[in-house]
């Protein structure tokens, strides 16, 4: 099955596409907790869910070098890529990306991204992601493309020559927002081996994706949901 990289594949590709030479998205799953649809004050009185928020303004709540201290150095935003990609061993991605009006992939038009290099000790990158959208649509999106990786233990991702092996393992998702996914991904690449983290909370209606070496998300993320929060 072939799809277009700025569909499904779009978030199961952050460090696949890397190893690849093309642009990333992101990944995780876990098993998410309940999404409600109003938000409810001290004085038990139920209030509307607040709009989405705009691109511009999910921009602003990126996570930036000031965040995140001065061994981080924020990387040029790479161009959209536009081949086509190939994933071969995982049927249930391949049920996802062939409907792509589903709207069972990432492809919330409200988003932000920030990547970074890492230069304390040695090299290592950090992606963050937001989306906003109503607290449903996050949860259905994010959920069933996420719940689709994690049934594919292995599966290989063919982007033009390059063959990348890709292994999934699920991990706990930390104690923060209304849902919670989390993965490590390990990919395998000419002799190159490379393990990614990938976590995503839903608070309201924004996503928070960080991803990257397994130590910077877990210094990162309360982070990056700390900075969004202000915006409600």
């Amino acid at each position: 099955m072939r799809l277009h990289t700025t569909t499904v594949l779009s978030l199961s590709a952050l460090a696949v596409l890397a190893l690849a030479g093309c642009s990333r998205g992101s990944a995780v799953s876990s098993g998410p907790t309940s999404s409600p649809a109003v938000s409810v004050h001290p004085d038990g009185e139920s209030a509307p869910a607040s709009a989405p928020l705009s691109s511009t303004a999910l921009a602003k709540l990126l996570l930036d070098e000031s965040d995140l201290g001065g061994d981080y150095t924020r990387m040029p935003q790479r161009t959209a890529a536009h081949d086509d990609v190939t994933v071969i061993g995982c049927p249930a991605l391949a049920k996802i990306g062939g409907d792509p009006t589903t709207g069972t992939s990432l492809v919330f038009p409200r988003k932000a991204k920030a990547s970074f290099t890492y230069h304390g000790g040695s090299n290592s990158e950090l992606s963050e992601e937001l989306y906003s959208d109503s607290a449903a649509k996050l949860s259905k999106g994010t959920g069933e493309i996420f719940d689709a990786m994690v049934s594919c233990p292995t599966y290989q991702v063919v982007s033009g020559s390059t063959v990348i092996n890709v292994g999934t393992r699920v991990t706990a998702g930390p104690d923060l927002g209304d849902e919670q996914w989390s993965q490590l991904l390990t990919y395998s690449i000419g002799g190159q081996h490379s393990v990614v983290k990938q976590t995503a909370i839903r608070a309201g209606n924004v996503l928070v994706i960080v991803s990257g070496a397994p130590g910077l998300v877990d210094a990162n993320l309360e982070k990056g949901l700390a900075k969004t929060q202000g915006a409600f």
